[in-house]
């Protein structure tokens, strides 16, 4: 399960250049919780054109160890955000189908995304669980929409599980150059929490 991530944009993507990927493993820790043991993966991905690196970007992923039997918990709802003060929001609704096609083009086989069955039979989940990419990319749409300069920063944790079929909300404030982010399912509390720095004019 992705646990969070960060991406550093170092310089500009031309149109029509060829994007070379170099993947490495950051880092290992393994910790005992109250479910058992968690591993905690830290992946590097350096994003190059021509020889020149033009991005960075780490991607944090825990694997949890599960005896037999044992089920997940549902999400406990958080107080919900009853602050009006976001400069822009954006909503998007999840269903089965939407996320088998994230799955699709994301390459990620993990039926807890697209097998109803197996997420709540054998994970224990109370129904297909929302890709913490996708909650990324809906923060990172605000932005992409809204911010008059490109971002250069973005770092991002999930704390929560969201579950298909409910609607999830995007909201940002920004100071200046800086951008606080979070996404979640309507009136249940944030998923997703995040901050970006837009590039100084």
């Amino acid at each position: 399960m992705f646990a969070g991530g960060r991406y550093r944009r170092l310089g500009p993507i031309p149109i029509g250049a060829e994007l070379a990927c170099r993947s490495t493993l950051a880092g290992v820790t393994v910790k005992r919780g109250r479910s058992g043991e968690l591993a905690f993966v830290t992946v590097r991905h350096e994003l190059s054109v021509a020889g020149a690196v033009v991005g960075v970007e780490e991607q944090d992923i825990v694997y949890r160890s599960s005896p037999d039997g044992s089920t997940r918990p549902a999400a406990t709802p958080a107080p919900a955000d009853t602050s009006e003060d976001a400069d822009w929001r954006l909503t998007l609704p999840t269903d089965p189908v939407r996320l088998f096609r994230f799955s699709a083009l994301t390459y990620n086989g993990h039926r807890i995304h697209y097998d109803q069955p197996y997420a709540t039979e054998v994970e224990g989940y109370p129904g297909l669980v929302v890709h913490g990419p996708l909650l990324a990319l809906l923060a990172l749409e605000l932005p992409r929409r809204h911010a008059p300069e490109p971002i250069t920063d973005f770092a991002y944790r999930l704390i929560k599980p969201a579950f298909a079929g409910a609607v999830v909300e995007a909201t940002a404030r920004h100071t200046g150059a800086s951008l606080d982010l979070a996404v979640g399912v309507v009136q249940a509390g944030p998923s997703l929490t995040a901050t970006a720095t837009m590039e100084s004019s």
